[in-house]
């Protein structure tokens, strides 16, 4: 071995790869769905939020109440509507596979009292039969299990 030449056998590992351009581009996409609902959600669209869920969905609105249905889904974002609950992100994470995703957010707002607060969001998003992904799970306060006794 000359000194221009190195001796890579005893180097680590490389970093992995990464993922595939289309899982790339379904990342995006899962992350557009997020970025139109709340898209909507500030501007008070409530038919735009609903466009980003499934019409089976499942949203935990509020701790522990888990709400069902495009009606009952409807009614509920009417009232978070109403109330002007605004909100801020933070960091985003997706983890997929084909056909399903798992999307992390920190987000912070404050409570009907005025009193801030920083929860972790979990939707899990499906890709129906046209490729359009929509959420068919969404806890805006997944952490809250951590804060029970």
């Amino acid at each position: 071995m000359n000194e221009t030449t190195k001796d890579l056998s005893s180097t680590a590992p490389s970093a992995p790869v990464p993922a595939a351009t289309a899982l790339n581009r379904d990342e995006a996409a899962v992350r557009a769905v997020i970025d139109r609902m709340m898209t909507a959600f500030a501007a008070g669209d409530v038919p735009g939020i609903m466009a980003t869920y499934r019409p089976d969905a499942v949203v935990v609105g509020n701790p522990g109440v888990p709400v069902v249905g495009s009606a009952s889904l409807a009614e509920m974002f009417e009232g978070f509507v109403a109330a002007g609950f605004p909100f801020t992100t933070g960091a985003h994470e997706v983890i997929m596979t084909d056909a399903t995703a798992l999307h992390l957010m920190d987000w912070r707002g404050a409570g009907p009292d005025g009193v801030p607060f920083r929860a972790l969001s979990a939707a899990v998003l499906t890709r129906d039969e046209s490729g359009d992904w929509r959420m068919v799970i969404d806890h805006p306060f997944a952490d809250g299990v951590m804060h029970r006794p």
